[in-house]
């Protein structure tokens, strides 16, 4: 059958299509994405203002009419944090479930976390053993951690890279000394997360699955040879610290000359930089590996699950 996936994050609306088949590889078809950056439109009380609502209603409703076009059996509409955490929440679900003509899933941190995760795992495999996970999206970082293919830990923290631009990164570029606070708010917000990982085994590999940490890795970070031939992105700790003064000295409007950083992410990726290095740092890791799924496909692959599986034989 031939399913779509919705995510409606704090930065982009992102349709994903795939055939999929019990016990299959998802095989996807389309990818559309409408750039949004809802933390622009919050207001002065953390509601979405009519502006941003309006934007999302029209993301959606073409993101429905895209699925309909390509022939979706079913669409799997998921909302994360910036719709989650609006003090106009409640609302501005209802006037999406209405563009779309259908209920909206809303998504906890440690749920996306635990989707996260199980794409992760399939992706890499039994043999990547303990698997440790950074996400970063707009509003949320969200770690995971385990041997299997759900998590033994899975936690979301409010340090997205788009949220923390807004809060502590307004002015472009930023200046060192709001880069240097937004440090010690991630150390700090970071450290519960340390103290619940701690009595976790060390991991085997460290991945990392968002769009804001490939694009960091095309940048800092470099490709090595994967056993399947497909290449793989590394991205050192050391090569990230180094980038983040000169990221913050270019403007946004000039990053999206530096490998890596599309014109989405020009804005955000300083922030997103800064939370990822005190991450890796505060739970002792030296480098990580770029995963291509995530989120969506997690959702894709638990939902293939749910579904009836009839040998023929």
């Amino acid at each position: 059958m031939r399913l779509g996936v919705l995510d409606i994050g704090s930065n982009t609306v992102h349709l994903l299509v795939a055939d999929v088949r019990p016990g299959g590889r998802p095989l996807a078809t389309t990818s559309q994405r409408t750039v949004l950056r809802l933390m622009r439109y919050l207001g002065p009380d953390g509601e979405i203002v009519e502006e941003g609502v309006v934007a999302l209603e029209r993301a959606v409703a073409e993101a429905r009419a895209t699925a309909t076009k390509e022939g979706v059996d079913e669409l799997l509409a998921t909302a994360t944090s910036a719709v989650r955490e609006a003090a106009n929440g409640v609302e501005v679900i209802a006037r999406i479930e209405a563009a779309l003509d259908q209920p909206l899933q809303v998504l906890g941190g440690e749920t996306e976390a635990r989707y996260t995760f199980l794409a992760v795992r399939r992706w890499f495999g039994w043999s990547a053993g303990q698997i440790l996970l950074f996400d970063i999206g707009g509003g949320s970082l969200e770690i995971a951690a385990g041997a299997d293919e759900l998590p033994d830990a899975a936690v979301s923290v409010p340090l997205g890279a788009g949220r923390m631009t807004v809060q502590f990164l307004p002015s472009d570029p930023p200046g060192m000394d709001d880069i240097q606070r937004l440090r010690e708010h991630a150390a700090a917000t970071l450290a519960p997360v340390v103290d619940e990982l701690g009595d976790h085994p060390r991991p085997d590999h460290v991945v990392g699955s968002s769009k804001a940490i490939r694009s960091l890795a095309k940048l800092a970070g470099f490709p090595m040879p994967g056993w399947s031939g497909i290449e793989r992105m590394v991205l050192p700790r050391k090569e990230l610290k180094a980038w983040i003064p000169r990221l913050a000295r270019i403007p946004a409007e000039a990053r999206q000359e530096l490998p890596g950083i599309t014109a989405d992410r020009t804005f955000q990726i300083v922030a997103g930089a800064v939370v990822l290095h005190q991450a890796m740092k505060a739970l002792d890791i030296d480098e990580l590996e770029t995963s291509p799924w995530a989120l969506r496909e997690g959702v894709l692959l638990r939902y293939i699950e749910s579904l009836s599986w009839h040998p023929t034989s």
